[in-house]
């Protein structure tokens, strides 16, 4: 992975396994000491959910703002895993979520997630999604990390 400074979009695609159109990260910032991250998503007009949501007054789905913050901490979370690419980072669960303003096409959505626990069976992360200094969202990430094979190939 890259050093302490960021990555781009290439590095975040050997990391993640999220593809178009559910990758939700589109760089990475800075890492401070394996523990905090920061990344962004720039937010287009074209992406395929706003034809729903909604026609006439696009806004970004909540629930896919928290999955952007998730991706950006699974992204920190393969800095504390050993062999992390026969690794995945699984989603379980979300507390404390809050929306405090809509994202539209044109935003860019910086996001922070700092891990305040971790563990392979649970971690936990702090998370915060912001719109230039105006926080659109927060939410407490629970995540665990499982070996890639016991998921692949079981659907």
């Amino acid at each position: 992975m890259a050093g302490k400074s960021g990555c781009d979009i290439r590095e975040i695609l050997d990391v993640l396994p999220h593809r178009y159109p559910f990758l939700l990260v589109d760089r990475i910032t800075s890492y401070e000491n394996s523990r905090c991250i920061e990344g962004y998503k720039n937010v287009s007009f074209n992406e395929p959910f706003f034809q729903g949501h909604f026609p006439g007054d696009p806004i970004m789905p909540g629930v896919l703002i928290v999955e952007a913050m998730a991706q950006v901490g699974a992204m920190l979370m393969t800095e504390n895993v050993p062999d992390y690419k026969n690794k995945l980072i699984l989603f379980l669960g979300i507390d404390d979520v809050r929306f405090r303003r809509p994202v539209r096409p044109g935003d860019r959505l910086d996001m922070r997630v700092e891990i305040t626990r971790f563990s392979l069976r649970a971690s936990k992360l702090k998370a915060v999604a912001k719109v230039g200094d105006q926080e659109a969202a927060r939410a407490t990430l629970l995540a665990s990390v499982v070996d890639r094979s016991s998921v692949e190939g079981n659907s």
